[in-house]
């Protein structure tokens, strides 16, 4: 599989948010023989140059010698949707992730592969103003109510990660990444997060915005561009076999006021109607980022704002012209 001297990195879920990201920023560095894997046919235009696998994660046999001289996998495959199902149908997020990413990292252990990247979340964390560092987290602490099995399940793949990095010479890293916004997210209202749905619904809107729930929540928002630079870090400057780290902005935005930025960089002023019946996730949770920096020599760079404005360029550029 590796058909020059350049090492070979996989991008498992290409074709969606993160993936394709991911795969866009290393496909532009020209330093690797890239892989990308994707679940269905894709949606975005394929790469020049990157090798193309398709198969089900769900599937044990999917896995079985996928990774057979890859070097590098970045495991951005998962099942993920919007709060409605975070209340509704939370067993979505468990079920599947827990299955692929068993069969995954098994695989990349065996076959194996030098460096695991892991993009997990943060829904483990405590409701909390102040900003919590990853030894913050306390294995006795309940986790938020709607979060109970998504929380879980991630604590596992994250222990999993740690398992299979003291078994043999993969490294792997765990990333507790932030609501994490940009290009190629998911703009379908049916399934994605508070920041898109806004951008989907304000592009479109002419008099008032509905807004689930009260709209106090707060979230740290957190530019894709950040995230993959940080990946990009992770695979340069990691040194210990295994790590686990925070990667957010460090501060919240409450929900009223992100709508109310959007609206400005939009140049409207829509009335906002608060809906208490949609499903709500009142919770705040602030990441400290401190760790990251020290051993990575990562931070943030990308304000919301400048995130924002290349969010909604890329969305009435791409995404609303072609749904």
């Amino acid at each position: 599989m590796n058909h020059s001297s350049k090492p070979t990195l996989m991008v498992l879920g290409a074709d969606g948010f993160i993936g394709r990201n991911v795969l866009e920023y290393f496909h532009g560095l020209g330093t690797y023989n890239l892989i990308g894997f994707y679940h269905e046919d894709n949606e975005y235009p394929l790469l020049e140059g990157v090798t193309q696998r398709r198969g089900d994660l769900k599937e044990e046999s999917t896995s079985t010698n996928l990774f057979e001289g890859v070097d590098i996998v970045i495991q951005a495959a998962a099942t993920t949707t919007g709060s409605q199902d975070v209340i509704n149908a939370p067993f979505l997020h468990v079920t599947d992730n827990a299955v692929m990413n068993s069969y995954i990292f098994r695989e990349c252990h065996l076959a194996g592969v030098k460096h695991v990247i892991f993009p997990s979340c943060t829904v483990m964390y405590q409701p909390k103003e102040t900003a919590q560092s990853e030894e913050d987290w306390n294995a006795s602490d309940e986790i938020y109510g709607n979060y109970f099995g998504v929380g879980n399940t991630k604590v596992y793949l994250e222990r999993m990660c740690e398992f299979y990095s003291r078994l043999g010479n993969t490294k792997f890293t765990a990333i507790r990444h932030s609501n994490v916004f940009g290009p190629y997210d998911k703009f379908d209202l049916a399934k994605c997060h508070v920041l898109p749905a806004f951008v989907n619904k304000i592009v479109a809107a002419t008099d008032e915005l509905e807004i689930w729930g009260s709209g106090k929540a707060k979230r740290d928002l957190l530019y894709i561009d950040d995230l993959v630079r940080f990946i990009d870090l992770a695979i340069q400057n990691q040194q210990d076999s295994y790590e686990l780290f925070n990667c957010g902005v460090g501060e919240a935005v409450s929900i009223l006021d992100l709508a109310s930025t959007i609206c400005s960089l939009e140049g409207k002023t829509l009335e906002f109607k608060l809906n208490i019946d949609k499903p709500d996730i009142p919770t705040t949770v602030v990441l400290n980022c401190d760790k990251a920096k020290k051993l990575l020599g990562w931070e943030p760079k990308v304000s919301l704002e400048e995130g924002l404005i290349n969010t909604l360029a890329w969305y009435k550029n791409e995404y609303s012209r072609s749904s």
